[in-house]
């Protein structure tokens, strides 16, 4: 199965709650499986214009955010880091291509729902599953649906795509928890602080079948970590158990309707990043063994 991974995703971001040494230490992990990677270079400023505004990508270029633009994006920014969250986005549009190819990919890294097609937030500057679908559209495909299992609504997504009905979006999160504005999703499923397992898994049940219902040519899966009960930004209590069983659904029904699907990490902050790294892994072994 091919992996869309960049050492390049290491960066420093001093004390800060994203532990972007997740990226290599699954790679690390994957060694010696039946993987393929594949090392992206930079997402082109024409493709980063399919989805975001002139404006804002001369700002990100120029480097004239202003400062209540950089608190919003709550990331410490300094303009080598433009390089590679762009790098970030052409490893989802390579991860989706090549899921089309083989039925399924993935990406060590990726899921920045929160931004917007006019700003960045919640450490997203660029949209790059807006993106890859985006760039998959000019040629490959009509239909794409996503399933974001991030435990934070997928507001930036849901506001891209909200008039578009090529683009299905379902978003299961935690209701009660950031962003405080959520644009409507074609499904948004807002779960109560502290749900579990069971809870959890019988509304993703409910929520996959009018995703494939859509007829989608192609479903991103955003599979963030940050439901697990552990995690510092979550308020979900998801076991490793019951993360596996949510990715187990989500594969199969991708599987049994005959649609590629590629798997983009999104969010994981759990106190211990070998806890966020397991369940990263996880889900990408899962990945594999449906492509056997």
């Amino acid at each position: 199965m091919k992996v869309a991974y960049s050492a390049a995703y290491e960066v420093l971001l001093p004390g800060h709650v994203w532990p972007t040494s997740k990226y290599r230490l699954i790679a690390e992990r994957l060694a010696g499986r039946a993987v393929t990677f594949v090392e992206p270079s930079e997402a082109s400023w024409d493709d980063l214009a399919l989805v975001h505004t002139p404006e804002y990508l001369d700002k990100i270029r120029n480097d004239t955010l202003s400062a209540d633009e950089i608190a919003t994006l709550e990331l410490p920014w300094v303009p080598a880091l433009t390089s590679g969250f762009r790098r970030m986005v052409a490893g989802s549009c390579l991860a989706a291509a090549a899921a089309l190819e083989d039925g399924v990919a993935a990406h060590l890294g990726g899921g920045l729902h929160h931004a917007f097609a006019n700003h960045g937030e919640g450490f997203c500057p660029f949209n790059d599953v807006a993106i890859a679908i985006r760039v998959l559209q000019r040629a490959q495909i009509r239909r794409a649906a996503i399933v974001d299992c991030d435990v934070h609504h997928g507001n930036g997504t849901a506001m891209i795509f909200e008039r578009d009905r090529t683009v299905f979006t379902l978003s299961i999160h935690q209701q009660h928890n950031y962003p405080l504005f959520k644009p409507r999703s074609d499904l948004d499923v807002g779960l109560q602080d502290g749900a579990r397992d069971d809870e959890y898994l019988a509304a993703l049940r409910g929520a996959l079948p009018p995703v494939l219902a859509h007829a989608p040519e192609l479903v991103v899966y955003l599979a963030g970590a940050d439901p697990f009960e552990k995690d510092r930004l979550g308020g979900l209590e998801l076991t490793k158990k019951g993360l596996a069983e949510r990715d187990r659904l989500v594969i199969d029904a991708a599987r049994r309707a005959g649609v590629p699907l590629v798997t983009v990490l999104a969010g994981g902050y759990a106190a211990d990043v070998n806890d966020t790294v397991d369940i990263h892994l996880a889900t990408i072994e899962a990945m594999i063994g449906s492509s056997v």
